[in-house]
């Protein structure tokens, strides 16, 4: 059955591509939203499910103009789906790292973890993972970054607002002066 058929395309373009749309017409600058992306992507695969929404706003409000709010949100977005598919990768990497012991992932494990009765081992595995998410998210920020940058130049040039000239934006500033 074609994927169109159960409506994930207009979803698709519903939830991101015309939100992604309207961020680019609105006159944004390329490395601004290609740096807010990349960061709402890389703090979108944090490793406990629940916290990416607080982490970004965080983000948002720690750099403030530096970045771009609504950019940072949808690219968190997006990232929910990658950020349970990157649980396990980021699990392994923390145990390799420190050395620990290999968490065997069984329904057992995951029962304790739903139901609250989470024993030391599970804990463990957590840090782990969060440990893996620590060293790799720099190189996920640098790489979506370097990548991003040359997107969003396209695409703010080919469906970005005209800016109006620096001459017209003085005299705006001159009249409310006044």
């Amino acid at each position: 059955m074609p994927i169109w058929r159960f409506g994930l395309v207009s979803w698709f373009n519903d939830k991101v591509v015309d939100p992604l749309m309207q961020i680019v017409r609105r006159g944004a600058e390329p490395k601004q939203l290609a740096f807010s992306t990349a960061l709402g992507l890389t703090l979108g695969v944090f490793p406990i499910c629940g916290t990416t929404f607080f982490l970004c706003g965080m983000a948002i409000a720690l750099f403030g103009d530096r970045c771009h709010a609504p950019s940072v949100m949808l690219a968190n977005f997006v990232a929910t789906p990658i950020e349970l598919s990157l649980v396990i990768p980021f699990l392994r990497l923390g145990e390799v790292i420190s050395g620990g012991p290999h968490f065997p992932l069984t329904s057992d494990a995951l029962k304790k973890v739903v139901t609250g009765q989470a024993s030391r081992e599970v804990l463990l595995s957590v840090l782990h993972a969060l440990l893996g998410w620590i060293i790799a998210a720099p190189f996920i920020l640098g790489m979506l970054y370097t990548a991003f940058v040359p997107c969003f130049k396209f695409l703010v040039h080919k469906f970005g607002s005209i800016p109006s000239s620096p001459k017209k934006h003085e005299v705006k500033r001159k009249v409310r002066d006044i």
